[in-house]
């Protein structure tokens, strides 16, 4: 149990910073819905975890084939964010039409995308570890125990994320919301062409 509370954590301390899925999550909680929200939250969730098994079970063939080729996929995520943002701010305003279940993966995919993209995730993790003094996990069940605490920790966030933008919005009506999609589309193009800029120049 000492593992899985580690992990939690870990995890609260890997959702919290606010970036390219955190604004996601935001805009599309704010459209969507809670349950958006959640959708969006999760994909981010099971890149987190796919990175914090390469760091638990020691997957160094893995992080340092990631690791040798982050500027390339890092690139290839953030003209996927630069692309996503320009389609949502050029997007006109609709009524918000039930959730179908090509759109529900759809929003599960493109959080994932974003967060497997960033391979330098994988030093984090490894950062955390040591500072949790988790130098070496015994047996797979340690392991998994791990993990599983840091999909709760981070899920624990994005659910605390899209509830309180869904009180926000249940207080401040539907009038602004167009507005404030189009502040987190730019957000998302900013996001992009920030981490583009420092890689290339």
């Amino acid at each position: 149990m000492d593992n899985l509370l580690k992990g939690i954590l870990i995890g609260l301390m890997f959702g919290v910073p606010i970036g390219a899925v955190g604004a996601m999550t935001v805009q599309r909680t704010l459209d969507r819905g809670f349950d958006a929200g959640l959708l969006t939250g999760l994909g981010s969730s099971a890149a987190d975890c796919l990175y914090a098994c390469v760091g638990v079970f020691g997957l160094t063939f893995i992080s340092d084939f990631l690791l040798k080729y982050q500027t390339i996929i890092n690139t290839i995520g953030c003209v996927f964010v630069l692309i996503m943002g320009i389609s949502q701010l050029v997007k006109k305003p609709a009524e918000s039409a039930p959730q179908r279940l090509a759109e529900d993966a759809k929003m599960f995919l493109s959080s994932f995308a974003v967060g497997i993209t960033n391979p330098a995730t994988i030093l984090t993790f490894l950062f955390a570890f040591t500072y949790f003094g988790i130098a070496e996990i015994s047996g797979v069940l340690n392991g998994i125990l791990l993990v599983s605490g840091v999909f709760i920790g981070t899920y624990i966030w994005w659910g605390a994320l899209s509830g309180t933008v869904c009180f926000i919005k249940s207080r401040t009506g539907k009038r602004g919301l167009p507005y404030i999609n189009r502040v987190f589309s730019v957000i998302l193009i900013l996001f992009a062409a920030a981490i583009l800029g420092k890689i290339f120049f």
